[in-house]
């Protein structure tokens, strides 16, 4: 497998990994900046591919931020790869993370955020949002680039198929399809609707985000805001009602 690499933001690298037996992209970001931070590791097992991506933008051992939403194989499988290569890195998550799941699993102790702080990396500024079970997990928080207005998203708007990189239009729609497709099957059942939902996607809207960096699929440029609450409509929609 090899990454395909994308500047969808200034600074903001989308180094993408297509799976075909999945079929679906798993996409990190990279923000170059005076102490890179990476989105996401990716699975343990792409971590080769993940690494020759972000080899293509910076020194690999000068990466000092490893940031993820959950506690899940794609979010952070291989993060105990990427502080064997970088030596001053260091994970970053939010407090129930780091109780919970990181300050066991990772080989060195993370950073844990509260709700609303701020990472500074630089010339970027990331506010760590708490977002618990949105997109899923207790542990779930978001980040947010205040300088580029760039949302980190996570699996919010998942797309399936290996589409481009950055597109203006349709993101609410296709997600719309990936939530719908996901009602049955072995996968099934992957988002919950909790009385938090609709709160924490208004919350994410507020930061009126010109980018959405997407976790699987392609990443989005324009009025972020309103795909959010036109996605918060769709998630009401297909989850919010009863199913037994």
């Amino acid at each position: 497998m090899q990454s395909k690499v994308t500047e969808i933001a200034r600074a903001t690298f989308r180094i993408s990994t297509f799976h075909p037996d999945y079929g679906i992209q798993f996409n990190q970001f990279l923000i170059k900046d005076d102490e890179p931070f990476l989105m996401h590791t990716g699975p343990k097992r792409m971590f080769q591919a993940t690494f020759e991506g972000v080899a293509s933008i910076i020194d690999p051992a000068k990466l000092r931020w490893i940031g993820f939403s959950h506690f899940e194989s794609d979010e952070c499988g291989a993060l105990n790869e990427w502080l064997k290569v970088a030596l001053r890195a260091q994970a970053v998550c939010g407090f129930v993370g780091a109780m919970v799941n990181v300050n066991d699993f990772a080989d060195r102790a993370p950073r844990a955020l509260a709700d609303g702080e701020v990472l500074q990396t630089g010339r970027h500024r990331l506010r760590f949002l708490s977002t618990p079970h949105v997109p899923h997990c207790w542990d779930a928080g978001l980040f947010f680039d205040e300088v580029e207005q760039t949302l980190l998203c996570s699996d919010l708007f998942f797309q399936s198929g290996d589409p481009e990189p950055l597109i203006e239009s349709e993101i609410v729609e296709r997600a719309r399809d990936t939530i719908q497709s996901n009602l049955s099957g072995p996968m099934a059942k992957d988002m919950p609707y909790t009385p938090y939902t609709d709160g924490t996607l208004e919350r994410l809207a507020a930061l009126r985000p010109k980018t959405l960096a997407v976790m699987h699929g392609s990443s989005f440029h324009g009025d972020g805001s309103k795909a959010i609450l036109e996605l918060a409509a769709v998630i009401k929609e297909i989850l919010g009602k009863p199913s037994f």
